[in-house]
């Protein structure tokens, strides 16, 4: 349905592919994958016709419709209704409806069988459009991308890009082209949408091409992934896993064969220079020189992977209890987000808070920050608890007008120059790109730059809003990487199942207005979420009973609070913590001066003494610690 054949693209100079022949043909599933940088988006803008080839050809058969999803609709504007705008995807079938209306008011006067034959083959054509179904059309699709019945009648302008961009995913999907073009098309989903995206897909008759980096969501979706890559597309049969098997077997056969050429190469060179000057062997050296220019050279494996070397590090270790929330209620107007709400997060705890947009997952992060207020509720922070927040509006929040560098020594941090330069190097920023303007950097790259601004606090409690959205699969890794080895705590809100599978040992989901924990990583979570629809399907009576009962614990445990009469044995308490943390402070104030003074001294009898001031100092701030957990222990049992 579509032929690339010898195609080249410069951009700005840079050839971005040479010689590309590809054939895409009717019913594929396509994931299309690569670096940031290596062209992905720029093939799908090719393919639309939006971008001419430098060199070669492109081309499509006459039937062949594309639609494209790509982050530039996220611009789009309307004040029209989400449903209307949907609508639009239906052209020609709301042409004829309107000419079939205009007949209709024609017939109040007009009964001639020419208005009659003209409202019959009209009406013939609307049917054979299916026009009569493409309102159910759209609600369904508006709806199983997570909008609400109430959402359809609100304008576009009143929605968040997010939002904005599951409009246009509908719409194009209502259009049903032959090559449907999605560009990163999760993104913008939460997981039931995703979920949703899936089941639709896999019975959509057209041919779907995806750039994504869902491994999971390539894992279900494709049967053939397309690399770009060393300015070529590499074709291989199976999803993204089957991929990383034969890539990593041609990979090992091209570097081998590369490996035997140049040793060739180089025995055949010691034979050129050994003989060239010699007047017998010169005819032989000539010979071998131009067989040696006529070779044709395999390439070297390119190691596209660049490693961030990612580490969050820890400054200092947090007490047992990382933070309480404790009968937290929180909702905007007449919509309850959160009723008599408790959780508690623990050293050490990976936690994935995931469910469908509008639940209040990043509402919650920011209650744990404390940027939202709550209507009531307390929440206590644990001792020597750092925390740092990571979250899409930080993209938002870089000065486009900075450096890279300046933006991280901006921080207030009192990081040396070298020591911001290391950071950035971590995040793939070498050399002079520490001096790009934010302005020119692409959404990866802006994201790397947020990343190693989280990086700069060396927190041990980290929240992290979406934080893989804008990642390659390859930064996404190195950043499950660097999370798997984080000695801290985190809690991250995010869509992407396989980032959630290899990073959390606790699943949270918001349920009747309430946290809901699960012990376990996401796939023990699933599995225990189907079984548990399997009970509830199989035993609805039963189901209905336990879930009375577990309401009526519920109430027992919210009427089991302490009464009003302890606030005062709480205040006290409270104010036992504040003077422990005083003391603390004194007894670290005394330590960094012995520790002054024992690098501005040569004697050793004074040293002496002094090293054992500092070690008693050490051993009290041990137990200060201790006590200090122990009374933040009795505070937390109100």
């Amino acid at each position: 349905m579509l032929t690339l054949n010898e195609l080249s693209f410069d951009f700005g100079g840079r050839y971005l592919y040479r010689d590309v022949n590809w054939q895409i043909k009717p019913g594929e599933r396509i994931g299309l994958v690569g670096q940031n940088g290596t062209g992905k988006s720029t093939i799908l803008r090719i393919i639309t016709g939006e971008y001419q080839p430098t060199e070669g050809t492109l081309s499509k058969a006459k039937d062949c419709t594309i639609g494209f999803l790509n982050q530039d609709l996220l611009s789009y504007e309307s004040n029209e209704s989400i449903f209307n705008v949907a609508l639009q995807a239906f052209d020609k079938a709301l042409q004829l409806q309107k000419e079939i209306d205009e007949i209709m008011l024609r017939l109040e006067y007009d009964y001639s069988d020419e208005v009659l034959n003209a409202l019959g083959n009209k009406q013939e054509e609307f049917e054979a459009l299916d026009g009569y179904n493409i309102q159910f059309k759209t609600e369904e699709i508006l709806e199983g991308l997570g909008f609400k019945t109430a959402d359809l009648k609100r304008p576009l302008s009143e929605f968040s890009g997010g939002w904005r961009m599951r409009v246009m995913l509908a719409k194009l999907l209502l259009q049903n082209p032959k090559l449907l073009l999605l560009d990163e098309p999760t993104n913008h989903l939460d997981l039931p949408s995703i979920e949703w995206l899936e089941v639709y897909l896999q019975s959509y008759e057209g041919t779907v091409m995806i750039v994504s980096h869902d491994r999971h969501f390539l894992n279900k979706m494709v049967s053939k992934i397309v690399e770009v890559a060393n300015k070529k597309v590499y074709q291989y049969t199976g999803n993204y896993s089957k991929y990383l098997e034969q890539k990593a077997e041609r990979d090992e056969l091209q570097q081998r064969a590369f490996d035997n050429q140049q040793s060739f190469i180089k025995q055949q060179e010691k034979l050129i220079d050994r003989f060239k000057a010699k007047a017998s062997k010169a005819t032989m050296a000539q010979s071998r020189m131009k067989m040696l220019e006529k070779i044709d050279r395999i390439e070297e494996v390119q190691n596209d992977d660049a490693v961030m070397n990612l580490k969050f590090k820890v400054k200092q270790q947090p007490g047992k209890v990382i933070i309480d929330l404790k009968n937290i209620n929180k909702s905007y107007g007449d919509q309850m987000i959160f009723d008599n709400m408790s959780a508690q997060i623990l050293r050490g705890d990976k936690i994935a808070l995931i469910g469908a947009n509008g639940k209040g997952k990043s509402t919650l992060l920011r209650i744990i920050d404390q940027s939202e207020d709550v209507q009531n509720g307390t929440i206590v922070y644990g001792h020597n608890v750092q925390k740092t927040f990571y979250a899409q509006h930080q993209l938002e929040s870089l000065n486009v007008n900075n450096e890279i560098l300046e933006e991280l020594s901006q921080m207030g941090s009192t990081k040396l120059e070298s020591e911001l330069r290391t950071i950035l190097g971590c995040f793939l920023f070498s050399g002079d790109d520490a001096y790009k303007k934010i302005k020119v950097l692409s959404g990866g790259e802006k994201a790397r730059v947020a990343l190693a601004k989280t990086l700069v606090y060396e927190a041990n409690f980290l929240l992290l809003d979406e934080p893989t959205n804008h990642l390659d699969i390859q930064s996404m890794n190195n950043l499950i990487q660097a999370l798997q080895e984080y000695e801290g705590t985190f809690i991250t809100v995010s869509h992407d199942r396989f980032f959630i599978s290899q990073i959390a040992n606790k699943i949270w989901w918001i349920e009747d207005d309430i946290i809901k924990e699960y012990l376990g990583t996401y796939d023990e979570w699933k599995y225990f979420m189907q079984q548990r629809e399997l009970a509830e399907k199989n035993n609805p009576s039963e189901n209905k009973k336990q879930l009375a009962k577990e309401k009526e614990k519920e109430k027992s445990i919210v009427n089991e609070a302490k009464p009003d009469n302890n606030d005062k044995q709480r205040k006290q308490i409270q104010n036992q913590l504040t003077i422990i943390e005083n003391d603390l402070e004194d007894l670290k104030k005394e330590k960094v001066k012995l520790e002054q003074l024992l690098s501005n001294i040569s004697d050793a009898k004074e040293i002496g003494t002094i090293s054992e001031q500092f070690k008693a100092i050490e051993d009290q701030i041990k137990l200060k610690n201790t006590e200090f957990e122990e009374v933040f222990e009795q505070l937390l049992s109100f």
